[in-house]
């Protein structure tokens, strides 16, 4: 089965990093960690959720556990920036997927990432992969030399 032009867009960075990773489309929805847990069959906390944030123009992205929700409050004052939720145009424009599907990677302009500590107690975790059906498993450690992220907690 050929994967859509977002997932392969996801396909093809996880084999410029040499990865043998695979991309899977789903029937089911994985828009919402929730939605995503069941259809892999995992738990919440391996769904890793990309949140788009911004600080003034700057996009920011955070990867957190599914079963974490990230402190705004907290997070802006650790990292000493003002955060506000990204709405849908910005999400679009800065990473070139829309909420629902943004990866861990591929994105169309460079973006900071922090990434949540509690995501590599686990072994495998599950990202999205550019659609609200499209998911792929990794390492979790993988994520650090995949994005390039900040280890931080979010919680």
């Amino acid at each position: 089965m050929t994967l859509s032009e977002k997932s392969q867009l996801v396909q093809q960075a996880l084999e410029s990093h040499h990865l043998s990773l695979e991309v899977v489309e789903l029937a089911a929805s994985t828009r919402t960690a929730q939605d995503a847990a069941t259809a892999v069959g995992c738990e919440i906390g391996q769904i890793c959720k990309s949140l788009v944030f911004r600080s003034g123009d700057m996009p920011i992205l955070f990867l957190v556990s599914g079963k974490n929700q990230l402190d705004v409050t907290k997070v802006s004052a650790d990292l000493s920036l003002p955060l506000e939720k990204a709405d849908a145009d910005f999400t679009r424009e800065k990473t070139g997927f829309a909420i629902g599907g943004i990866p861990p990677i591929a994105h169309s302009t460079p973006i900071a990432t922090y990434i949540d500590r509690i995501l590599l107690t686990y072994s495998e975790i599950w990202a999205a992969a550019g659609t609200p059906h499209a998911v792929f498993k990794l390492e979790s450690h993988l994520l650090l030399t995949l994005t390039g992220g900040t280890l931080i907690d979010v919680i």
